[in-house]
């Protein structure tokens, strides 16, 4: 089995020391302009290496995956599955928030007006720019594409979806004559992975840039007197992806903690980077290689990271009420049921936002009387929670992956099991 190596090294263990490292680092540059300025951009390269990948391999792999099912009904009823499954996680998702918030209480123990304000405009700018756009007429029309080259250009990934869909049905229409596209999408997408393979080699630097600058930025007193809601946000999303997804990969006769092995580096890389796209193009290339059908992983993936959020959901819900505890607002069930209910709705119809996590809580928390001022607190602490929920947000998405390929007899059990026994990452 192929691994990631410098030296006897692997690429989880890399990108840890790139992590260790990287706290250390920020933390003796605490505010040092020249160091951020140098941790940045080597984060930052690494983030648009990711960029650069992701679109083409979606494209090419989502678009041959789509032309070998060939059979729209077929193609529809995955779509209705997935995202069913979907919604169903998330909800339970946010109601798991809510019943921790509720039961621990944790904004009781702070007093809001003496932790430090962060500034929050770029996400007051987009989601004043995205709530005019965030109904459900307003969220399909923005998934069809005017200009599929533009999408493609700003990173919109519901709309190439859409897109890589009917052009797949498209080619398979052809018939004989479809498979010369066919043989070149498979070839963009192989050189697309081991394009992969070598970004990746740059992984534990990028990883070392972008926890560096983080922990220079601000330092680690910031964590100090929210210490205890990043705690509590951490336990609860251990207790989804012990719990909540352990009983569905019970259910659905999935090995849980071997499949959780095989996409160990994968959730290194999403906590390290909180950046789902860090992991899109490995986890496609796994989840096949466990034997799910190509179709589905490059169907499900993708989806997943802009509709099933899990770990999102929860911040989402725990944040919300811990300013609402910290302001001394009293939430009747009403309220809690109204606020479950809007976050339901706004989660999704800032799919694909930038930020989306933290402006779906800016587009929320006014509907159960907290001020808006109140996000300028826990905005400091938004990069290391990020870094849970987008791990989460993996874990979730490999599951997911697995269950429809199960649901659709596409998951093949033999390779399934013969990959995870084999596995030496």
């Amino acid at each position: 089995m192929k691994r990631y190596r410098f030296g006897r090294l692997s690429l989880g263990w890399q990108i840890m020391i790139g992590l260790i490292l990287g706290i250390i680092v920020g933390a003796m540059t605490y505010q040092n302009t020249g160091a951020i300025k140098v941790m940045q951009s080597l984060g930052t390269i690494f983030l648009r290496l990711i960029q650069m990948i992701v679109m083409p391999i979606v494209i090419s792999c989502l678009t041959v995956g789509i032309a070998n099912i060939g059979d729209i009904k077929k193609l529809g009823r995955i779509g209705v599955k997935t995202l069913i499954y979907f919604e169903v996680l998330t909800t339970i998702a946010l109601l798991l928030g809510m019943i921790v918030g509720n039961i621990l209480h944790p904004g009781t123990y702070i007093n809001i007006h003496d932790l430090h304000a962060s500034d929050i405009s770029q996400y007051l700018t987009t989601a004043k720019s995205a709530s005019k756009h965030s109904g459900i007429w307003d969220l399909l029309i923005a998934i069809v594409p005017t200009n599929i080259f533009k999408s493609i250009a700003d990173g919109d990934m519901l709309p190439v979806i859409f897109f890589s869909v009917f052009f797949g049905l498209g080619v398979a229409s052809l018939g004989e004559s479809g498979k010369i596209i066919i043989d070149f999408m498979n070839a963009v997408s192989e050189t697309m992975f081991k394009v992969t393979n070598w970004v990746m080699k740059f992984s534990p630097i990028g990883v070392f840039g972008l926890i560096g600058m983080t922990i220079a930025e601000m330092g680690l007193k910031a964590l100090l007197p929210l210490g205890l809601f990043v705690v509590i946000a951490y336990a609860t999303m251990i207790i989804f992806v012990v719990v909540v997804l352990g009983i569905v990969a019970k259910i659905f006769h999935l090995r849980y903690w071997k499949t959780m092995h095989v996409v160990m580096e994968e959730i290194a890389i999403a906590f390290s980077t909180a950046s789902s796209e860090a992991t899109l193009p490995r986890l496609m290339a796994k989840t096949q290689k466990m034997g799910v059908d190509k179709g589905i992983a490059s169907f499900v993936i993708p989806t997943g990271y802009t509709f099933n959020l899990d770990g999102s959901a929860i911040y989402q819900a725990l944040a919300a009420l811990f300013l609402a505890q910290a302001y001394g607002i009293h939430l009747t069930i009403a309220h809690q049921i109204t606020l479950l209910v809007v976050l339901m709705i706004t989660s999704k119809g800032m799919a694909g936002v930038p930020g989306a996590s933290f402006v779906v809580l800016l587009a929320s928390v006014s509907t159960i009387g907290v001020p808006v001022a109140g996000l300028t607190f826990i905005a400091g602490i938004d990069r290391f929670v990020d870094m849970g929920r987008t791990a989460v947000n993996v874990v979730g998405n490999t599951i997911a992956t697995l269950v429809i390929g199960q649901s659709e007899k596409s998951l093949d059990h033999e390779k399934y099991n013969q990959y995870l026994d084999s596995y030496q990452g």
